[in-house]
């Protein structure tokens, strides 16, 4: 068996553990929320973001789906509502990279629940299919994953409410993000160190990496860079979100019991989504999964500021 299919071999048990893991319920001494809880998910009309509304949902929480398209998201509300009966699901209209439809979101929150208890940082876009790699939107894509990641955080840590149990911001990201990845990581070592330092960590420092890929992409000087290799422009939103996830992870670790947020992110794997064309080798259900279980883990469970894929701690 070559190593390609040893590979293929242990994905597709892992796989199949992800799908029994998801049968089983979680039992009254686990569950720590109710419908009073509120959980937002961003971009999720549809995918990946859709199917964690769905099981956030089907767990008893009131979850509160959003999309740039109101039509979109309120026929998703409807089909979740007709999937399965007492779902408690609204929906409200967001576009994570208008400051305005932000704002906006952050006062209906306020005022129709008070605040909320979970965000997943889900919305986002990809150009790139199969072996392509264009740079023509990356500034969209920067701007959607990882700038509207950003802001969307910083608009709704305010919102969170207090609780022994902590709240949790989830962001969806990428194994392509990963700093220190044997494939598609940057070239420049030093580049590399910090951007692996938690210590030497900044959101200038993470926002000035990205302006530089932006500009370098401006004037065609971007293959030259030492960028990721794959998809380069979502790689490199990922990468920034990633970093910007253990960012937010060590300023909020300083808050008291009571005001406790755990920041993580993690990787769906390949989906069968519109985002890869529908040739991803994972459905939506299994991929789902990772990020409901960071968002409901228990308080004396949870972690902080890392990166996890099929319920595993992956290095950045």
């Amino acid at each position: 068996m070559t190593n390609k299919e040893k590979a293929r071999e242990r994905r597709e048990k892992r796989m199949q553990e992800i799908s029994l893991l998801r049968t089983i319920p979680y039992s009254d001494h686990h569950r720590w929320w109710s419908s009073e809880n509120v959980a937002v998910v961003t971009g999720s009309n549809r995918g990946i973001g859709f199917e964690i509304a769905r099981q956030l949902a089907g767990h008893g929480l009131t979850v509160v789906l959003t999309a740039r398209n109101v039509d979109a998201g309120l026929e998703a509300v409807k089909s979740l509502r007709d999937q399965e009966e007492g779902l408690k699901v609204d929906f409200h209209q967001l576009d994570v990279t208008d400051s305005s439809s932000i704002r906006e979101f952050g006062c209906w929150i306020k005022q129709t629940f008070g605040g909320l208890d979970i965000l997943v940082n889900n919305g986002g876009v990809n150009y790139n299919l199969g072996s392509d790699n264009s740079v023509e939107f990356a500034e969209t894509v920067i701007s959607t994953n990882y700038q509207g990641t950003k802001n969307m955080t910083k608009a709704m840590i305010p919102l969170m409410r207090p609780s022994p149990h902590g709240a949790r911001i989830v962001n969806v990201s990428s194994r392509l993000g990963r700093v220190n990845g044997r494939r598609n990581r940057l070239a420049n070592v030093g580049l590399r160190d910090q951007l692996s330092n938690p210590d030497l960590l900044t959101e200038e420092f993470i926002d000035k990496t990205v302006s530089k890929f932006i500009n370098q992409v401006k004037d065609g000087t971007w293959e030259s860079g030492g960028w990721p290799q794959t998809f380069t422009d979502y790689s490199m939103s990922k990468l920034a979100v990633n970093a910007y996830t253990r960012l937010m992870a060590k300023e909020l670790s300083r808050r008291g019991e009571e005001e406790k947020i755990y920041v993580n992110s993690f990787c769906p794997g390949w989906v069968k989504t519109a985002m890869t064309g529908y040739a991803g080798n994972m459905p939506p259900e299994d991929a789902a999964d990772t990020g409901v279980w960071l968002s409901l883990v228990l308080s004396e469970e949870a972690v902080t500021g890392k990166f996890f894929a099929e319920r595993r701690e992956i290095n950045f």
